[in-house]
């Protein structure tokens, strides 16, 4: 049976006492799930996912992580449960060192020296950032610095991992390298949420996706039934991964049964229709 991590219920933001940003969601996010969230700007997803780390609170409804009710909860307690790497890794990062931006985290859980070291060099090494040790964060590049603002929280170790655009400014190789953190998260039975306009990170990646728009949770659902919605993906004014849009004018044309979120799926599909035809 799926244990909860986090539930929202009749969760609702306003700003300012006049902008609706999340309005009335009720949602629950298992142990284990890798979860893409999605919207166009100013739908309310970003705002949906602070609250579950406690840098936003409920202007109406509940939060709970692991049971606890957030609404008392500093994002300081939170932190043991709810990483959050920020979009812009200017607003997370400042240590003097990549080094003691690293130690930080683990430091201040409370952690023996023996084991905060542990998880550093483990960071260090899964994350290709040895070499910066000694460097000032703000003189490295743009995507190495969005892989120290990843590898600060993942020294932390907390439930779940919550990455806004984590591929946004990333060149090839720091890319596939955030394709290989949520891997490896997967694996290691962590949650991992990503608010991304990376379509193709989501649908090569994540089980769930979750739809927000004008501040409402309009879907709820695994990412083929997403992009498969024309309509729905139309009215977030956002499109699907080229690849599948590819495979929509393919099954139109019945040369293929389903969409494809890959191209190794397209490839998949197409071979296989090829083989039917030619056995008849």
């Amino acid at each position: 049976m799926s244990e909860v991590i986090i539930k929202c219920e009749n969760l609702t933001h306003i700003y300012d006492g006049e902008v609706l940003a999340v309005n009335n969601v009720d949602l629950e996010i298992n142990k284990g799930e890798l979860i893409g969230v999605i919207g166009q700007n100013g739908s309310g997803k970003t705002t949906l996912v602070k609250h579950f780390n406690g840098l936003l609170k409920p202007t109406k409804g509940k939060v709970f992580v692991d049971g606890k009710n957030t609404a008392n909860m500093r994002v300081q307690e939170l932190s043991r449960n709810v990483g959050y790497v920020f979009q812009n890794p200017n607003h997370q990062l400042f240590a003097k060192t990549v080094k003691e931006e690293l130690e930080f985290g683990p430091t201040n859980l409370g952690l023996s020296p023996e084991e905060v070291e542990d998880r550093v060099e483990k960071a260090f090494k899964f994350f290709n950032l040895e070499k910066y040790r000694e460097h000032h964060p703000y003189r490295i590049s743009f995507p190495l610095r969005k892989l120290v603002g990843m590898a600060s929280i993942y020294t932390m170790q907390p439930d779940v991992f919550i990455l806004d655009e984590p591929t946004t400014g990333q060149d090839h190789i720091t890319t596939r390298i955030v394709y290989s953190l949520i891997e490896r998260l997967r694996d290691e039975g962590s949650t991992v949420i990503c608010v991304a306009h990376d379509m193709i990170l989501l649908a090569e990646v994540v089980e769930r996706m979750l739809v927000m728009r004008n501040s409402l949770l309009i879907a709820d659902t695994d990412p083929k039934t997403v992009f498969s919605d024309r309509e729905l993906m139309a009215s977030t004014h956002l499109s699907p991964p080229q690849i599948t849009e590819l495979s929509y004018r393919m099954r139109d044309k019945k040369m293929i049964d389903d969409i494809a979120l890959s191209i190794d799926e397209l490839i998949k599909k197409t071979s296989k229709k090829y083989t039917l035809k030619r056995s008849k």
